[in-house]
């Protein structure tokens, strides 16, 4: 009926990507912002501007990452290296704080002028699971998680909410530590052997991976079903009505 194991009682999902159609506008968020600043080093440093790939750059740096975690893995990437900054860098600041603000302003500019869609099959999915009574999480490197939740109309469907906001709070390592999904199995009362991670990024099944949950659900939006599967997932779907219908790899 749900397509994994019978042992799993509890289903922990990313948000961007996995519920929500919001994974391409940060990537196209993290372009906007990288390619301007990487124009303005290339006249500041006279050398080749190379931009921000939106596939290879953003699955392979910045994909399910805290948003710093995010712009310090590209910047290390070209051997770039700047200030930390603080949190009150305004945007446009020559920081790794600032430069984390003025994506999350782009990506919160785009949700509010583009709307949110959540993935059909992964409502339906959820759907099932809260009339079988099944404890349901979200775990999402995201500050904003709450906003798009709401924004999507799926903010009711779980349990439990483990955000950025939330991994500050508790000193939580990001993705592709398993620590935020583990603190969302605990949540749930559930042992991570008994737990399901769904996830579209690398780093999201890394952290599946290495919190010892009884399944990770890889889920290729982008052409890295191979990829997911190398990183630490059990299973790869294209979407989660797969599981529905049995159609799982």
């Amino acid at each position: 009926m749900l397509g994994l194991p019978d042992h799993i009682h509890a289903f922990l999902f990313d948000l961007d990507g996995v519920l929500t159609q919001t994974a391409k506008v940060h990537a196209a968020a993290w372009k906007s912002m990288f390619d301007a600043f990487l124009r303005e080093e290339a006249r500041r440093t006279d050398e080749e501007f190379v931009p921000f790939d939106p596939v290879q750059d953003y699955d392979r740096y910045v994909d399910g990452k805290p948003r710093l975690d995010g712009t310090r893995s590209f910047l290390a990437s070209r051997d770039i290296k700047l200030p930390e900054g603080s949190p009150d860098d305004p945007p446009g600041t020559r920081s790794v704080y600032g430069l984390s603000t003025t994506k999350n302003d782009l990506v919160l500019r785009m949700i509010q002028e583009q709307g949110v869609q959540p993935y059909s099959g992964s409502v339906e999915y959820v759907h099932r699971l809260r009339v079988l009574g099944l404890p349901r999480a979200v775990v999402s490197s995201s500050a904003n998680c709450r906003d798009v939740l709401k924004a999507a109309g799926i903010d009711g469907l779980f349990d439990v909410v483990i955000d950025g906001t939330v991994a500050r709070r508790e000193g939580l390592p990001g993705k592709p530590a398993p620590d935020t999904y583990l603190y969302a199995a605990r949540a749930l009362n559930t042992p991570p052997e008994r737990a399901a991670v769904f996830e579209d990024a690398l780093a999201g099944v890394e952290s599946g991976r290495a919190g010892g949950f009884g399944a990770v659900v890889g889920v290729n939006r982008t052409g890295q079903a191979a990829e997911l599967r190398q990183h630490g997932a059990d299973l790869v779907v294209d979407d989660l009505s797969q599981l529905i219908e049995g159609a799982a790899e």
